[in-house]
């Protein structure tokens, strides 16, 4: 991993199986929030082909540019030509169990799953609440990456910090009472 400064940001890419919705609100949230320290991607196993509707309108309301938002293939992110990759992670379950692509330049991962707003049937209200959301973990789990300490910590330090952020708001499963 290089230290990241203005003319050199660290590369992060957000895998999720479709690359329709988490992994693309990801790459927006870390693209602003990171701004200047962080260049984020999205990209799927198995792309979907476009970004869902309920994502774009969600980031559209939230004064997101979306002009260049696109469901892309992991593939791209592993061959010549692509960007070297300090940092991958999975925001979708069967991401996480899929066999991936050898990253180049062996980038830190982790999983930071989150439940998959596009498949919450109901209401367009109902459906807009759960990429709210979503939308809000990924912003939790950013914002605290984005504020780490990354030149001070080593590289087994990070890992831990990295894999916590994946359980920061974590919905809790009600157990019946």
């Amino acid at each position: 991993m290089t230290a990241a400064n203005s003319h050199n940001p660290l590369t992060v890419l957000f895998l999720c199986t479709g690359d329709s919705a988490r992994s693309i609100l990801a790459e927006c949230i870390l693209n602003r929030e990171g701004q200047g320290k962080f260049m984020a991607y999205s990209a799927g196993s198995m792309p979907a082909g476009k970004v869902n509707p309920f994502a774009l309108n969600l980031l559209r309301k939230l004064n997101y540019d979306v002009s260049g938002l696109r469901s892309k293939s992991w593939e791209e992110f592993s061959g010549p030509g692509a960007p070297a990759l300090d940092f991958v992670f999975t925001v979708c379950d069967n991401a996480a169990n899929e066999v991936c692509p050898i990253w180049p330049g062996q980038p830190m991962t982790a999983h930071w799953g989150v439940p998959d707003p596009a498949a919450v049937e109901g209401s367009d209200a109902e459906r807009a609440f759960a990429f709210d959301d979503t939308y809000r973990m990924l912003s939790q789990r950013i914002s605290i990456f984005v504020n780490l300490p990354l030149t001070s910590l080593s590289r087994h330090s990070l890992q831990k910090h990295l894999d916590e952020i994946g359980k920061t708001g974590t919905p809790v499963s009600k157990e019946p009472a």
